[in-house]
């Protein structure tokens, strides 16, 4: 199922300092935990789509044609997304987030 398990709750709950008995209290906070997330994933998401839009329509490129080389059409094989910090980054600052990539890697 698509919600967080009780004991990854519980864990991040009690590093928290968090301390509850009521089940249904630490459900309620794990459902919210799961809809942020999910908010975000589904934000980063269109701003992968974006990015791949955009990357595709460069004059460059000659992307649109479908195997028998006509330009009408969808392509045969779809590239696979992949989520990169250039578009978790901005999903995540309509949340209020700001995350930056370090200067330089040690």
């Amino acid at each position: 199922t698509g919600r967080l398990q009780s004991n990854l709750t519980d864990y991040y709950l009690s590093r928290s300092g968090f301390e509850c008995d009521d089940i249904r209290i630490k459900r309620l906070l794990a459902l919210a935990a799961q809809k942020f997330v999910t908010d975000i994933a589904t934000d980063a998401l269109q701003f992968c789509k974006l990015r791949q839009q955009s990357l595709a329509t460069r004059p460059t490129a000659s992307i649109g044609t479908t195997a028998s080389g006509s330009g009408s059409g969808r392509n045969v094989r779809e590239k696979k997304l992949c989520l990169t910090m250039e578009d978790l980054a901005p999903a995540l600052a309509e949340y209020g987030v700001t995350i930056k990539k370090p200067e330089y890697y040690l």
